[in-house]
C-alpha cells in the first residue's frame, strides 16, 4: 500500500511540474505531441493540448479552461478527428499550423493568408491562440474560427473588408464537437441583426441593434461581471463583450440543442454557475405569431393581431395554430391617404429586407414612407438621447414581440395604416374626438408628400397604359414565371425616373459615357441629381430578345437585396424608352482584371480569395436565402462586377429562372448562355438546376485562380480545356502549378489548394456529386476535411477558342462553330 502513495505522490508531482513547464509558445522547431505536450497562456488560464471529448476516443486539438479542464472552449479540427495518439501539431516555417496524423498526412491546417520568416505560435491569456510574426502581428488567429464558445474580447460578426464571417456554431453532441446544425451569426442583409440559425432557416432572432441592445435581446442588461459592445461601420459589422474583472471568467455556449447560455465560474463552489439562457420562453421562437402580429409571453394567448388587423384564418387562429399570421382589415393603397399607428416597447420585425438611414430624423423618414407605397412601417435606428437614424420596412412584418414596461426596451415602432383604419380606431378609444382627429390627421398627410405621390401614380398609370409594352404587363408576366409561389403575386414597386433626368445624368448618352454593350442594348455611366453614380442600361429598340431579358431583370432582381448582388434603383419608361438604373461600379468586371495582362498585376492573391468567397455567399442568398429562389445560369467572370474596394457583386439577370422549394429540375428547348460556364447536362440536354450555377461558379473559381480562360484554353502538352488542365494537374499532384504565375509568391499553399480542391468538386460532371452553395461557402472559410473530387464535366474541349485568346496559335483544337444549340 505504501509503494502505491508513492507512485501516486510522485505521479501527481510530475504532472504539476509538466504543467508549470509547459510553454506558452512554439516556433518552427518545435512542436506539440500527443504524449501530453501542451501550451499554457502567459496568466494560466487556458491551456492547449490532445483530449478525447466525453466517452467518444477519438483525438482532438483543443483549448480548455486550466481551472476546468472538462470545458473545451475551441476545437482546431474539429470534423477530422484522430484515430489514435499520434497526433503532433507543428508550424510551417512559413507561419502555417498543421495538424499530422501518424503518416505525416496533414489532417487540419491554419489558412494563413500571409506569411512570415519566423512565425512563433502563442496562446493568448484571453484564450486565443494566435500566429505571429516577429513584429507581433496577428497572420492568423483561432478567435477568427469560433466553435461553440463566445469568449470575452471575441468578435462575432463580419469583417466586411475581407469577408470573414465569424460565427458560434454547435457541438453535434457532448462526444462530438464537429459542426452541429446551429449556428448563432450577424445576418448583414439589411439593418445587420443577431440570428439563430437552424440548419438554413431562423430558428430565433436576438433582432437588430438600438444602441443599447439587441432589440429582442432581454439577456443584455447592465451588470457587474462584463460590459457588451455592437460595433458597425464600413469595414466590421460585430458584437462582442469584455470582463468587467480580470479574475472572473464568463463564457457563453451554444448547446447541441440550439439553446445559447451563459456560465459565470463562481471561486466559492469551484463551478459554473448558469446566468442566463437566451430562447428561454414561448415568443422566443422565430415568427411563432405569423405576419402582423405580436407575442407577449403575459397574455393568453400568447399571439394577437396587431390593431387593425385580423388573423388569415379565423379556424386555425382559434385552435393556437398562428402560422399564418394576420392581414390587414383595412388594405393599402397606393395613394395619400396614409398614417402612422405607434406600437411601443416592441422588438422590432425581421430587418434582413429593411432599409436604413443614420441620419434620417423622424419627420423626414415619416415622409419617405408615405411617398414610398412598399413601405410598411419605420422605427428609430438608435433610441439613445431621444433617438437618430430610421429604418424602414417593405413587405410583411414578421417576428414582433411586446414588452412590459421596462427602461431598456424603449423601442417604437410605426406601422403604416388607412386614414380610415386610423379613424376607426381612434373612434373606439376616444369616441367624443373623432372628428377633431379625423380633420387633424387628414390634414396633415394631405400636406406631407401628397404632390410627390400623386404625380408617381399618375405617371406610373399612364405610361404603363399607353405602353403596355415592357413593365406595363410586369403584373401579368411576374405570375406567369412565378406560377404559384405566393410572393410572386405581390405588387412589385420600383422608382421611376424620369428620361430628362436620365438623359442629362448621362450627357444625352454621349459616347464618352458608354461603357459597354451587351444583346440587349448599351449602358452608359450617369450621375444623378443627388450625386450617386448609376449605370444605365438602356434598351436597344431593335432587340427583341433583349426586351424579354429586360423584363426578367426587373422582375426578380427587384426584389433580391444582397451586398453581392448588384442593387436596381429604378427604371425609365417613357417616349419608347425601356431602362434599367443600376448602381455604377468603377472598377468594371472581373474578367477586365484577370484576363488582362496590366490589370492581372492589381489582383493579389487575398483580393482573389476575397472576390470567390463574396460571389459565393451571393449565389448562395439566390439558391437558399433570398424570398425567391433564383437559379442565375449566365454566371461568369464578365458578370461579375466590383465595386470601390473590389467587392464583387453579381450581375445580368436577363436569363434568371425561378424555381419552387422542392424543384429539382427543369428544362429548355432553347438553350442561351455562355459556353465555358455551361453545366454539361444545360448544355447537351437543356436540364438545369441549382447544380448548374455551382458548375458555372466552379469554373469561375479556377479562372480566378489561375488567370486563364476555360474556352479556348490551350496547352503545348494536351488538347484538355482549362478544367481538364487543373484536373490532370490535381491527379499528378501537382495543383499547385495551375496558380496564376503572377500570383505565385503571394499565396500560401493551404490556401490554394483548398481554393482548387473546391473549385473541382463544384464541376464534376455529375449534379449529384457537387456540392450545394452552403456547402461551397462553408468549405471555402472553414478548415474542414474535404471529400474528394471526381473528374469533371468537359473534360476536353468542344467548342471554338475564345477569339479572344491570345495563346492559341499553336494549339490544335477541335473547331465547331455553334450559334444555338437545341436540346435532346
Amino acid at each position: 500500500m505504501e509503494i502505491f502513495t508513492h507512485l501516486f505522490v510522485y505521479s501527481f508531482l510530475f504532472s504539476l511540474l509538466r504543467t508549470s513547464i509547459a510553454p506558452e509558445t512554439i516556433t518552427p522547431s518545435q512542436s506539440i505531441r500527443d504524449d501530453g505536450g501542451t501550451l499554457v497562456s502567459s496568466g494560466g488560464s487556458f491551456q492547449l493540448g490532445f483530449f478525447s471529448p466525453g466517452n467518444s476516443k477519438s483525438r482532438y486539438v483543443g483549448i480548455w479552461y486550466m481551472i476546468s479542464p472538462e470545458i473545451v472552449v475551441w476545437v482546431a479540427n474539429r470534423d477530422a478527428p484522430l484515430n489514435d495518439s499520434s497526433g503532433i501539431l507543428t508550424v510551417t516555417g512559413d507561419g502555417v499550423l498543421a495538424l499530422r496524423n501518424s503518416t505525416k498526412g496533414i489532417v487540419w491546417s491554419s489558412n494563413t493568408s500571409r506569411t512570415t520568416a519566423n512565425p512563433v505560435v502563442q496562446l493568448l491569456d484571453t484564450g486565443n491562440l494566435v500566429v505571429k510574426d516577429r513584429n507581433e502581428n496577428f497572420l492568423w488567429q483561432s478567435f477568427d474560427y469560433p466553435c461553440d464558445t463566445h469568449l470575452p474580447e471575441m468578435k462575432l460578426g463580419w469583417d466586411l473588408v475581407t469577408g470573414l464571417d465569424r460565427f458560434l456554431s454547435s457541438w453535434k453532441s457532448t462526444d462530438d464537437p464537429a459542426q452541429g446544425e446551429y449556428l448563432i451569426r450577424i445576418d448583414p442583409r439589411g439593418l445587420p441583426q443577431l440570428v439563430t440559425m437552424k440548419g438554413d432557416s431562423i430558428k430565433a432572432r436576438a433582432g437588430s441593434w438600438n444602441g443599447r441592445t439587441f432589440t429582442g435581446s432581454h439577456v443584455l442588461r447592465p451588470n457587474p461581471v462584463y460590459e457588451y459592445e455592437f460595433v458597425w461601420n464600413e469595414k466590421e459589422v460585430y458584437f462582442e463583450y469584455k470582463l468587467l474583472k480580470a479574475s472572473v471568467f464568463s463564457r457563453s455556449v451554444l448547446n447541441p440543442s440550439g439553446i445559447s447560455q451563459r456560465f459565470n465560474w463562481v471561486d466559492r463552489t469551484h463551478s459554473w454557475e448558469l446566468y442566463s439562457t437566451a430562447q428561454a420562453e414561448e415568443c422566443d421562437n422565430y415568427a411563432i405569431c405569423g405576419a402582423y402580429a405580436t407575442c407577449n409571453i403575459n397574455k393568453s394567448p400568447v399571439c394577437a393581431c396587431l390593431e387593425g388587423f385580423l388573423p388569415k384564418s379565423q379556424t386555425e387562429w382559434d385552435v393556437a395554430n398562428w402560422a399564418a399570421g394576420c392581414a390587414r382589415r383595412t388594405p393599402l393603397e397606393c395613394n395619400d391617404t396614409h398614417g402612422f399607428q405607434k406600437h411601443t416597447r416592441v422588438k422590432l420585425p425581421d430587418t434582413s429586407s429593411s432599409w436604413f438611414n443614420k441620419t434620417l430624423t423622424l419627420k423626414e423618414c415619416e415622409g419617405l414612407c408615405l411617398k414610398n407605397c412598399s413601405c410598411t412601417a419605420y422605427a428609430p435606428l438608435d433610441v439613445r438621447e431621444g433617438g437618430s437614424g430610421r429604418v424602414l420596412w417593405s413587405g410583411s412584418l414578421v417576428d414582433i414581440k411586446e414588452y412590459p414596461e421596462d427602461g431598456l426596451f424603449r423601442q417604437d415602432l410605426y406601422i403604416k395604416m388607412a386614414i380610415s383604419e386610423l379613424d376607426h380606431l381612434e373612434k373606439k378609444r376616444h369616441p367624443s374626438k373623432k372628428k377633431l382627429v379625423a380633420i387633424i390627421v387628414g390634414s396633415t398627410l394631405l400636406v406631407v408628400g401628397m404632390t410627390t405621390v400623386s404625380l408617381v401614380s399618375h405617371i406610373w398609370k399612364k405610361k404603363f397604359r399607353n405602353q403596355g409594352k415592357f413593365l406595363g404587363t410586369t403584373k401579368t408576366s411576374q405570375r406567369n414565371i412565378y406560377s404559384d409561389n405566393e410572393s410572386g403575386k405581390e405588387d412589385m414597386e420600383l422608382p421611376i425616373f424620369d428620361l430628362a433626368t436620365i438623359a442629362n445624368a448621362t450627357h444625352n448618352f454621349s459616347n464618352n459615357k458608354k461603357l459597354g454593350e451587351g444583346g440587349f442594348g448599351p449602358v452608359y455611366k450617369g450621375i444623378l441629381p443627388d450625386g450617386r453614380d448609376i449605370a444605365v442600361k438602356r434598351l436597344s429598340k431593335n432587340s427583341r430578345q433583349g426586351l424579354n431579358e429586360l423584363k426578367n431583370e426587373v422582375i426578380l432582381i427587384a426584389k433580391l437585396q444582397h451586398r453581392n448582388l448588384v442593387k436596381l434603383f429604378g427604371c425609365c419608361i417613357q417616349e419608347n424608352e425601356n431602362m434599367l438604373i443600376y448602381e455604377y461600379m468603377p472598377n468594371k468586371s472581373l474578367d477586365s482584371f484577370i484576363f488582362d495582362q496590366a490589370n492581372r498585376k492589381l489582383l493579389d492573391w487575398q483580393k482573389r480569395i476575397n472576390i470567390i468567397r463574396g460571389v459565393a455567399k451571393g449565389i448562395l442568398y439566390l439558391h437558399e436565402d433570398s424570398r425567391l429562389r433564383i437559379i442565375h445560369r449566365d454566371l461568369k467572370a464578365s458578370n461579375i462586377l466590383l465595386d470601390n474596394n473590389m467587392n464583387p457583386k453579381i450581375s445580368d439577370f436577363g436569363l434568371a429562372r425561378l424555381v419552387g422549394g422542392d424543384q429539382i429540375d427543369s428544362e429548355t428547348n432553347r438553350i442561351i448562355g455562355t459556353y465555358g460556364y455551361m453545366s454539361p447536362e444545360y448544355a447537351m440536354h437543356g436540364r438545369y438546376s441549382l447544380k448548374s450555377d455551382v458548375f458555372s461558379f466552379g469554373v469561375l473559381v479556377l479562372e480566378t485562380l489561375s488567370g486563364k480562360k476555360n474556352r479556348g484554353f490551350c496547352h503545348p502538352d494536351h488538347q484538355h480545356n482549362l478544367l481538364g488542365h487543373a484536373w490532370k494537374l490535381w491527379i499528378e499532384e501537382r495543383p499547385i502549378e495551375l496558380i496564376d504565375e503572377l500570383e505565385g509568391d503571394s499565396c500560401t499553399l493551404s490556401n490554394v489548394l483548398r481554393q482548387i480542391h473546391v473549385g473541382l468538386l463544384c464541376v464534376q460532371q455529375k449534379p449529384e456529386d457537387r456540392p450545394n452553395m452552403s456547402s461551397v461557402v462553408q468549405m471555402l472559410s472553414s478548415e474542414s476535411s474535404l471529400p474528394k473530387p471526381r473528374q469533371p464535366g468537359f473534360f476536353t474541349d468542344s467548342v471554338e477558342p475564345d477569339p479572344s485568346s491570345s495563346k492559341h496559335e499553336n494549339c490544335s483544337i477541335n473547331k465547331i462553330t455553334t450559334t444555338l444549340l437545341e436540346a435532346r
